[in-house]
């Protein structure tokens, strides 16, 4: 039986989805690469339909920050594996319209170059478009920086390709210094090592919103071969390596967010033993350098120092799950250290551990890192006299929805503001971008070559100046010369936060219960339900959509009193801007509990953010006895609460 009449067999039974079945041979239309074929037909000989649909039910979609999906397949197929052993990774990318491979990155170069041209032709602008392109250590991500970087050559963009792997953010800066259009980083972040992604950030160096979002998803939609003419040679872009030089001007900045050198002249804060991990990522690059420079005492995991796409030494490359640290842990353990801290593959996030008053190790969530490091940064600029109650109105914290309200509570303390944004960090950037935009124009044209001091100078002057942000998702930003949230910066901030708190003779979770004390206790769980596949898809689908129509009026015992949905309600945020539109539903509970339902736009998954909270009468602090109190009462409100909820899934889902 010919291929053809294998998949209309397969599709006539409902085993091979219609829209695998035209996927399928709309890529075998639009390419003569005999891997494709020899891969389809090798799965459909062995019936692996489902992994045909997994591979083919949609065209992988080039979302508003780019691509992102498998690069190896549940199945690798004899054609991909080529000549490498079982457990290395495969000589060829995973096949399929749903999949990361030169197929799809292909497409998306194309786009962007020709919605970057179109753009600069209608903003006046002369020259040749430029793009930056970087990349992480994972499967495929040197090989598809340097196939891209060929591609937007060939269209006529001028390139600057990293010499070698990079954090996210020093891409972002790259972008900002270099001037350049766009911003291209080969990652797909904490994701499993099957995955990779493309994400694109524009010329303000922070992730596309619109209308650059729609602009660029139009023109990469359109393209449906990975067949192209390349421009005359006179007419193709110049290629430009990065590396040192490009580096040290990073480096200068970041260095500039430690507020307070002079805490490692104090011998317990010279004492602080940190253990750094990069688990087999970017952040192995730099991480190092910086807290050598900077004069803190550390040491590193040898094993997770190589750089590895297969992530070998974890089940996932995710600093926020405890496993991922367990090496670094155990490191600590053996040399007595304080500190753990870890960054994702394309160090952007930073997860931590730190050791309590028993000398046991704790992992911090991303809102309680996030918190004290927002509350460590506005303390020490009000000590310091960088704020004061003259210029803190021009100063703000940026977070999103889901991230802790104890931010907002900090923010409010001091009195300074705190404005919320949408999940992703390309929302708290182009917060950034428009408080950028409101310099003066003699300030402007040359505000990217300021120098910390100045910029913050300038800042607190005329516009808004960012004394920290983050979100839950361990991702966090201490400046506005990157865009995106920072990894390398973010254990420049918490290093220095732990050394503060060794130098009051505190561990850094007594330093938090001072702040819990002072503020108020505050607890927020994150749950998921993951479904993956094309059968998943619909379940996330039907779920989210289920909230919509049906929001809850009572939950766990407690009537629902607000419910803000994202997706058609208009929210404006603290500064009177109204919020995109989201799938995403708030609930608040008469109880002072509240819950966040959201799909993921990176994973198969849907999220449940739960928040509780006890704070203290007026301006009374909560005694040792009450925050034991409240710490007890509000995680069993949350757990119950999330016991209601997955029977509420169960339901809703039946």
């Amino acid at each position: 039986m010919s291929l053809a009449d294998q998949l209309q067999t397969a599709a006539s039974s409902g085993t091979l989805l219609a829209a695998s079945h035209d996927n399928i041979h709309a890529l075998l239309a639009a390419s003569d690469n005999p891997l494709y074929r020899a891969s389809i037909e090798e799965l459909a000989a062995a019936n692996q339909w489902a992994e045909l649909n997994d591979r083919f039910f949609q065209a992988l979609k080039f979302g508003t920050g780019g691509l992102r999906g498998r690069t190896i397949g549940k199945v690798v197929t004899k054609a991909e594996r080529g000549g490498a052993a079982e457990d290395q990774r495969p000589d060829h990318p995973c096949v399929g319209t749903n999949a990361m491979n030169f197929y799809n990155v292909s497409r998306a170069t194309r786009g962007l170059v020709t919605y970057i041209k179109n753009y600069r032709e209608n903003a006046k602008l002369s020259g040749k478009p430029s793009i930056v392109f970087s990349h992480d250590t994972r499967h495929f991500s040197a090989e598809f920086a340097n196939f891209c970087a060929k591609i937007a050559t060939d269209h006529g963009a001028n390139v600057y390709l990293f010499d070698g792997c990079r954090a996210t953010p020093e891409m972002s800066f790259a972008v900002r210094q270099l001037r350049a259009d766009a911003g291209v980083m080969l990652t797909a972040s904490h994701n499993p090592a099957h995955d990779n992604g493309y994400k694109v950030n524009f010329n303000d160096g922070a992730g596309i919103v619109e209308p650059h979002a729609t602009g660029i998803i139009k023109e990469v939609n359109a393209i449906k071969g990975e067949e192209y003419v390349a421009l005359p040679e006179a007419q193709r872009g110049q290629l430009t390596m990065l590396g040192n030089e490009m580096d040290q001007q990073y480096l200068a900045r970041v260095e500039t967010m430690m507020l307070q050198p002079e805490l490692l002249q104090k011998e317990e804060a010279r004492k602080l033993k940190i253990v750094f991990t990069a688990l087999h990522g970017a952040g192995g690059v730099l991480v190092p350098v910086l807290l050598k420079k900077l004069g803190f005492n550390f040491l590193t995991v040898p094993e997770q120092d190589v750089q590895d796409g297969r992530f070998p030494t974890v089940k996932s490359p995710n600093p926020e799950n405890a496993p991922a640290l367990k090496m670094a842990v155990d490191l600590a353990n053996q040399e007595g250290a304080d500190i753990v801290i870890g960054t994702d593959p394309d160090c952007d996030r930073m997860g931590v551990g730190v050791r309590d008053a028993k000398g046991e190790m704790v992992l911090l969530t991303g809102n309680q890192v996030g918190s004290l490091m927002g509350w460590y940064r506005l303390k020490t600029m009000f000590d310091l006299g960088i704020l004061n109650e003259a210029n803190k109105k021009n100063a703000v914290f940026l977070k999103t929805y889901v991230t802790s309200p104890l931010q907002d509570a900090i923010a409010a303390k001091f009195g300074i503001d705190c404005v919320n944004t949408l999940t992703g960090f390309k929302w708290i950037s182009a917060k950034l971008s428009k408080y950028e935009a409101a310099l003066p124009n003699d300030i402007l044209s040359h505000y990217r070559d300021l120098n910390a001091a100045d910029s913050r100078a300038a800042r607190l002057k005329h516009s808004k100046f960012l004394v920290f942000g983050g979100e839950e998702s361990y991702g966090y930003m201490g400046d506005d010369f990157s865009r995106d949230k920072d990894g390398n910066g973010a254990v420049v901030m918490f290093a220095e936060l732990a050394a503060y708190a060794a130098s009051r003779g505190l561990t850094v979770v007594g330093l938090l219960d001072e702040v819990y004390a002072e503020i108020g206790y505050f607890l927020e769980v994150n749950q998921s339900k993951v479904f993956e596949g094309a059968s998943g898809a619909a379940q996330i689908a039907k779920l989210a959509d289920s909230y919509g129509s049906n929001p809850p009026k009572e939950v766990d015992g407690s009537a629902v009193i607000n419910v803000r949905d994202f997706r058609k309600d208009e929210i404006k945020d603290e500064e009177g801007d109204i919020i995109s539109k989201e799938k995403m539903l708030f609930v608040d509970l008469a109880d002072g509990r509240s819950f966040a339902v959201r799909p993921s736009g990176t994973e198969p998954k849907i999220k449940y953010y739960m928040f509780g909270r006890s704070v203290p009468v007026a301006s009374q602090k909560l005694s040792a006895d009450e925050l034991a109190a409240a710490k007890a009462k509000v995680s069993a409100g949350l757990e119950s609460l999330w016991a209601w909820l997955e029977k509420d899934i169960d339901a809703r889902l039946a």
